[in-house]
């Protein structure tokens, strides 16, 4: 699913001073100035907000953020974390990995009191989307831009879980789109976002300790 956006390739699906992000390898963490991200997360929308707006797949949101839990055992991890922080996500309502991945972001950040998050579009998180590329070069929905307290940026998340980015790597090569696409929401289905929120939480506890970073080789 190939979309363009203000001459941004912007990718939902596949569709040496930097960072490995948790979504895929090979992303590069680029600077970014505070008051910039500080302004784009005072922007964005809530989860709620985000939802009652969405006017693709809204029936999938709804029944995916209705049937979502974190587990216990994640929610003690994130809950254990010093600090303040935030998720700006770059989203957009239509994108298939959005829809199996923020509603549990969601529900992570309902169980934290230290972690809030605001959602931005695509056309006004372009900047940012362009600087945090997946492997082969996309822009991709959703990343995740993690910030502090003084909203620097503090690690970041690309498109879906390391595990599914891999795998969808290998067999685009020789699966039809069709296998592809429908094994690919097999796994999110099976998976019922614990690898997602369980990456978030690696990144929340890698920038608590001083280590921000964009994530895991995969």
């Amino acid at each position: 699913m190939l979309h363009h956006l203000l001459a941004l390739s912007l990718v939902c699906t596949d569709s040496a001073a930097g960072f490995q992000p948790i979504g895929g390898p090979h992303v590069y963490l680029t600077a970014t100035a505070a008051p910039s991200l500080r302004e784009l997360y005072s922007e964005g929308q809530t989860f709620e907000q985000f939802l009652s707006a969405a006017d693709s797949k809204r029936d999938q949101w709804l029944a995916t953020y209705k049937a979502g839990t974190v587990s216990d055992e994640l929610v003690a991890r994130a809950r254990a974390i010093p600090g303040t922080w935030r998720l700006l996500v770059i989203a957009e309502d239509w994108c298939g990995d959005s829809l199996n991945t923020m509603p549990y972001l969601a529900r992570l950040v309902e169980a934290v009191p230290n972690l809030q998050m605001r959602i931005i579009s695509s056309k006004r998180g372009r900047k940012l989307l362009k600087a945090h590329r997946t492997s082969d070069g996309r822009a991709a929905t959703p990343t995740v831009i993690l910030l502090d307290d003084r909203y620097r940026e503090s690690g970041c998340w690309v498109e879906r879980p390391s595990e599914l980015q891999r795998w969808f790597q290998e067999k685009k090569k020789t699966l039809s789109e069709k296998d592809l696409y429908d094994q690919k929401y097999a796994w999110y289905a099976n998976d019922k976002g614990d690898q997602t929120v369980r990456e978030i939480v690696e990144m929340l506890a890698s920038a608590a300790a001083g280590h921000p970073s964009c994530g895991k080789k995969s």
